[in-house]
């Protein structure tokens, strides 16, 4: 193993049957993980397999649909809901388009509610795809779930009250992606997700059928991330690291382009983004700041703001 990846060996997954038996070693060893590297692995999450499958199924049928039959699904809203085709979302600062397609689900809203403006009805192609609604909607609420015991933990590891996240992403305008990599038939300038971090306030990314998922150390080398089966990524974004004037740093990462003998090969993965409240305001917390560590983040911000400022850097509003 080259000297640039040792550190990786202290990226141990976390097993969250540790949750419910010792919470706060669980929280410790999670909390630790990010504070070192923006990400973590959690082992046995408990999802079931056959769900997951069943919904990535559904993602795969939809890509392989004609390119006229996705477009219908191209919705007014920006890559907010429904699908987005190649050549749209470039990493911020970059010049070339990231090689991908996705798929938006975000959340349910009752009429009239009060984010109706701004977080649509979701699109679901079940005339195309018999199933996706069901299959898909039922990964969006299981990835919503552990989100909030994710954050149970990053609560615990701050000192705050264990829920104190409950009632800041309760009505968030949480995404789930599913996402096509297609294969890579040579070198170019275009990779399938040019180096960026996340806006959101975490990321949780269930475990991809092919490598790519690079993580930027602090040396500024690449840690290749692949989970065990079993297993979720999860990493802190930009809107936490504000929230926590940088105690939890929201790491540069990467998807690279497959190695010649896997050029043939797609990736499908699946990321969801927990956001808060549309209205809650992003202000660092009283006790991630001292004499050491001044308010680097002193203008606070509604998440929305902050979502549609950045959602215009890459090429999505």
């Amino acid at each position: 193993m080259s000297q640039a990846a040792a550190p990786l060996r202290s990226l141990a997954p976390v097993s969250f049957r540790e949750f419910s038996r010792d919470f706060e070693g669980f929280a410790k060893a999670l909390g630790d993980s990010f504070a070192r590297y923006g990400f973590a692995v959690i082992a046995d999450h408990g999802i079931p397999q056959e769900r997951i499958d069943a919904a990535l199924t559904s993602a795969k049928r939809f890509f392989a649909l004609p390119d006229p039959t996705k477009l219908k699904y191209r919705l007014p809203v920006m890559g907010q809901r429904g699908y987005t085709p190649f050549g749209v979302e470039t990493a911020k600062g970059e010049t070339h388009y990231d090689l991908k397609e996705f798929w938006h689900v975000g959340r349910d809203l009752p009429a009239g509610h009060r984010y109706r403006d701004h977080m649509p009805d979701n699109a679901w192609p079940d005339a195309d795809v018999p199933g996706f609604h069901e299959t898909v909607g039922w990964l969006y609420g299981a990835l919503d779930a552990m989100g909030l015991k994710v954050l149970e933990a990053i609560a615990s590891w701050l000192g705050l009250e264990r829920r104190f996240f409950d009632p800041t992403v309760a009505e968030g305008n949480s995404i789930l992606r599913l996402l096509h990599y297609p294969p890579v038939p040579k070198d170019g300038p275009h990779i399938r997700a040019a180096a960026h971090e996340d806006i959101n306030v975490i990321t949780l990314l269930l475990g991809a059928e092919e490598a790519g998922l690079e993580v930027k150390d602090r040396d500024g080398g690449w840690l290749p991330i692949n989970p065990p089966p079993g297993s979720l990524v999860c990493n802190i974004g930009d809107m936490l690291q504000r929230l926590t004037n940088d105690k939890l740093p929201s790491t540069t990462h990467r998807v690279v382009n497959p190695a010649p003998e896997r050029r043939r090969y797609p990736r499908y993965s699946t990321p969801f983004f927990l956001h808060f409240n549309s209205d809650y305001v992003i202000r660092t917390l009283p006790n991630c700041i001292d004499a050491a560590h001044p308010d680097r983040y002193a203008e606070p911000i509604t998440a929305n703001d902050y979502l549609q400022e950045r959602l215009r850097e890459i090429k999505l509003a």
